[in-house]
């Protein structure tokens, strides 16, 4: 008998190919597997019907067909008022203050590594298990570390850096290990019908994948016209409603310069769209809060690392500073142009993910 035979595990099963193959392999290595895929908020269908792009009638039934295929038990998981109220409503919120909000980061560390895992561990599991591209790993003093994913193109460490010890030592990324051609080779030896399946995009619970529309509907207050402004405060156009546009934004502005223009900051108070040169646009610092240090423990002191401002960003060089309050500072060694409130800004040593936080601010004097 397997030592994993007596070592519970609950997977995060959405009906895709990473989060099934990160079954088959458990099941493989003789783990006690069993499945779950959480139902989670959407907003109504133009046909009808609230169905969240994570969790779909033919995902719940390619999740259900996977896990009778792995002989595994399969629950599904009603989170959808926790989500509406922690992920829906911190996107809403973030909006109607002028930030762009990741809610992925929000929804691993509320709805995953919180609500999930805490009914995983309910089930008497040992680990919670999911698709995520990373992987986790004990340093010599004992501490779990969270390392990117050998995949650098699909590494997700990113919307992770949410998570503390606790949690990591309760998760498992089984798929983290491999490339994601080597995956989907994966889910065909082990004959599983989501082997070509196409990876999910957009925010899982916007009913038609367009944000803009969503927001007009849930914040109209975000989608009302105001003043673009300079700098110095000087009006030069209207802005179609702040939440239609993003830091470093340059097409569809509809003003006009001698040189070009770009979205540096948002005044959601006075409801103003501040744009400026390519000059003005550049930072060299930032500001974060709710900041999460991965290890447990908060630097004595400052320390150089490379920083991620953005998911799909790479990481930079910079000094970071830990501030009072979960915050931090950091400076870049070389002005980065698209630093965005409300994105995460996250931490790394080589291949190991430090933590990170929200963007508070970034260093320039907005109107």
């Amino acid at each position: 008998m397997s030592e994993n035979s007596k070592k519970r595990v609950v997977v995060a099963m959405s009906g895709g190919v990473d989060s099934s193959v990160a079954a088959a392999l458990l099941v493989e290595q003789g783990y006690d597997v069993v499945g779950m895929m959480m139902r989670l908020w959407s907003e109504e269908t133009v046909g009808g019907g609230a169905h969240n792009r994570c969790c779909t009638p033919d995902q719940m039934a390619d999740a259900r067909r996977i896990a009778g295929k792995l002989g595994i038990p399969f629950y599904v998981l009603d989170t959808k008022e926790v989500f509406r109220n922690t992920i829906v409503d911190y996107f809403i919120e973030g909006h109607r203050q002028g930030i762009t909000p990741n809610p992925c980061l929000e929804c691993n560390r509320h709805i995953r590594f919180e609500f999930l895992l805490n009914n995983a561990l309910a089930l008497d599991a040992d680990y919670l298990a999911t698709g995520h591209y990373a992987r986790v790993a004990r340093a010599d003093d004992g501490r779990f570390l969270l390392k990117q994913g050998l995949d650098e193109h699909k590494d997700q460490s990113y919307v992770l850096s949410v998570m503390g010890q606790e949690q990591l030592s309760h998760t498992l990324f089984p798929v983290g290990e491999y490339a994601k051609p080597d995956v989907r080779k994966l889910a065909e030896r082990f004959g599983l019908p989501t082997a070509s399946k196409k990876d999910s995009q957009d925010l899982c619970f916007l009913g038609d994948g367009d944000y803009r529309r969503f927001l007009s509907e849930y914040a109209p207050e975000v989608m009302v016209a105001g003043p673009i402004v300079r700098r110095d405060g000087a009006v030069i156009g209207e802005h179609h409603g702040l939440a239609n546009y993003t830091i470093g934004q340059r097409k569809g502005l509809g003003v006009f310069a001698a040189e070009p223009l770009y979205v540096i900051g948002m005044n959601p108070y006075r409801n103003t769209l501040i744009v400026g040169t390519a000059d003005e646009l550049g930072s060299s610092e930032l500001t974060a809060r709710r900041v999460n240090w991965i290890s447990g423990e908060v630097p004595a002191e400052p320390f150089r690392a490379e920083v991620k401002i953005r998911y799909k960003a790479r990481p930079v060089p910079a000094r970071i500073e830990p501030l009072e309050d979960q915050r931090m500072r950091v400076r870049f060694d070389a002005p980065l142009r698209d630093i965005t409130p409300g994105q995460g800004a996250v931490i790394y040593d080589g291949d190991v993910c430090l933590g990170g936080g929200i963007i508070e601010r970034r260093q320039t004097s907005e109107a």
